[in-house]
């Protein structure tokens, strides 16, 4: 990878237990431009409200991200302690704290160790340039099971310039801007006019067409910095080099979107759900995601239960304009229902067949319009239910 003006660290503070780097810190070696997407939840995480008072600045140039403690429910000393982070850490690094951001991830309702925290920030700072994405990746885990990244390359006018990200999150999924965090880097100049709505555009394909539980976070945050660093001539909207920009950032975000799914919590299966003849794009998103949230669905996908009546019973509850006489239902190219009722022949085989496979996509035509959604989930299975009943222990 070759990104160029960005520096990354990693150490361990032992935050929630020993034995693991923990504690992470991307710069910028100038000051970037900067956009980010928060979670909805009304109940955010102190980490969540300071980083969105100082994104309003549109800029960055460094952020500090720690695993183990969300800092969420905390009260008045959770901000508290994460402005002192951001102030040790801009203390370090020479900077104003204004343009430092903070994101915390894992228990919530527990106050951070600060005393640990501010033991290991001197160390953090000056082992910039020490660790990778992948470094990062690694150190922001909770319930993962894998480090994410994802990188792509441009140019600008004979100038190459890349996009780099990673992306935490397994359990408590539903990002609606799960716990979530992702952070994308590039070294190219991107006017600001085009930066923010290009990244959101990029978060609503990607990060919020996920679900793996429709629990929605306290923490989840997706910030984009990008710091010229590369050379590139500045890319303004509505050109050429604007679009591909996109294109390489929705490509980013999707891959590392995901890599969530089929890591989420206990799962066995990546499932595509594709809602088509919608009557409006906003009921093709609510069908999609009635069926990826469904318990009874998603425990189907676990047992392999070609049980496609409850795929339409979720459809039906969703409150998406549906038309029952012309639903129709596919796993894979396998249609298991035609205008309301079961295809009949070898569908519930070959259906069952399907299933078997570690992934496959479900497609569900409403019959009701033109419009069409699709959402990523996971299944359901006993995995799910252990990691969550001991998560604190």
């Amino acid at each position: 990878m070759s990104l160029k003006g960005f520096q990354f660290s990693v150490v361990e503070a032992a935050i929630k237990k020993p034995g693991r780097k923990d504690l992470a810190l991307i710069y910028s070696e100038a000051p970037a431009a900067a956009a980010a997407v928060f979670t909805t939840n009304k109940v955010k995480a102190a980490p969540v409200l300071l980083s969105a008072e100082r994104i309003a600045c549109g800029k960055a140039q460094a952020l500090v991200v720690n695993s183990g403690n969300a800092n969420a429910c905390t009260g008045t000393q959770g901000m508290v302690d994460a402005r002192e982070t951001t102030r040790l850490v801009a203390a370090g690094l020479g900077v104003s704290d204004e343009l430092v951001q903070v994101c915390s991830t894992g228990v919530i309702g527990v106050q951070l160790p600060m005393e640990r925290l501010t033991a290991a920030i001197p160390g953090l700072v000056a082992g910039l340039g020490s660790a990778t994405l992948d470094d990062l990746a690694a150190a922001i885990m909770t319930t993962d099971t894998f480090p994410k990244t994802a990188v792509r390359s441009g140019v600008v006018n004979g100038v190459g310039y890349t996009i780099a990200g990673t992306a935490k999150g397994a359990g408590m999924i539903m990002p609606n801007m799960a716990t979530m965090l992702s952070f994308v880097l590039t070294d190219a100049a991107v006017d600001p006019v085009l930066l923010t709505p290009c990244f959101k555009a990029a978060v609503d394909r990607s990060f919020n067409a996920i679900t793996i539980d429709g629990d929605t976070s306290t923490n989840d945050t997706c910030l984009l910095l990008a710091n010229g660093a590369a050379g590139t001539d500045t890319i303004a909207a509505d050109t050429p080099e604007a679009r591909q920009f996109a294109q390489l950032l929705d490509e980013v975000l999707l891959e590392l979107a995901r890599l969530i799914v089929k890591d989420g919590e206990g799962a066995t299966k990546f499932v595509e759900i594709r809602i088509t003849g919608a009557a409006s794009g906003a009921d093709a998103k609510k069908a999609a995601l009635a069926v990826a949230n469904s318990s009874l669905v998603k425990t189907a996908f676990c047992g392999q239960d070609a049980n496609w009546g409850r795929i339409f019973a979720a459809v039906g509850y969703s409150g998406a304009q549906v038309d029952p006489d012309r639903l129709a239902l596919w796993f894979d190219d396998v249609c298991m229902a035609r205008d309301g009722v079961f295809a009949g022949g070898d569908a519930e085989a070959r259906g069952t067949d399907v299933l078997r496979n570690k992934e496959f996509t479900v497609t569900v035509d409403l019959g009701s319009g033109q419009e069409h959604a699709t959402v990523y989930t996971c299944d359901l299975t006993h995995e799910y239910v252990s990691i969550n009943a001991d998560y604190r222990t």
